[in-house]
């Protein structure tokens, strides 16, 4: 598959399956309205979580057709699969309000006995902050592999001319 293709097939998976679960833990609202009060308070984070992802993806399958040897399977998508994981759920707390997502509801109330009552009100507080901050995460792998293909790619090239 060409990577431009598999790129954004793997964004849209990454928002059809955000959506999903939003919808699977709303049993409370109508699936339409559920992700359209998920658009309405996230569409920054679901839109860019699929483009981050999609772009990771594209930037993989680039480097593996030009022959580039990068070492960011490991790393990006490890670090890419955390950083999305904590996006998506941190973003799932501001959803709680309109009713959305109640299944976090019940998260939330277990944090407290897990990590704290601290903790807890600092991460439901700020949930929208490390949401993109997981974002900026996200963008980060991909800016880092970016960097890293087009060095290998200017290596490459003086090797070849030499």
């Amino acid at each position: 598959m060409k990577p431009l293709r598999k790129a954004i097939l793997v964004g849209i998976i990454t928002v059809a399956v955000y959506l999903t679960v939003v919808v699977i833990t709303t049993p409370a609202l109508k699936p339409l309205d559920a992700i359209s009060a998920a658009f309405q308070l996230n569409s920054i984070v679901i839109i860019g979580m699929g483009i981050g992802i999609g772009l990771q993806v594209f930037l993989s399958e680039k480097s593996k057709i030009l022959g580039c040897k990068l070492d960011i399977k490991k790393k990006a998508f490890g670090g890419n699969t955390g950083s999305t994981a904590a996006t998506s759920f941190f973003s799932f707390f501001s959803l709680v309000p309109l009713g959305c997502c109640g299944w976090w509801l019940y998260a939330l109330s277990l944090l407290p006995s897990v990590i704290g009552t601290g903790i807890s009100a600092v991460l439901i507080e700020y949930s929208q902050i490390f949401s993109y901050v997981g974002l900026a995460l996200i963008f980060g792998f991909a800016g880092l592999t970016a960097y890293k293909l087009q060095r290998e790619m200017k290596l490459q090239k003086s090797l070849n001319l030499s």
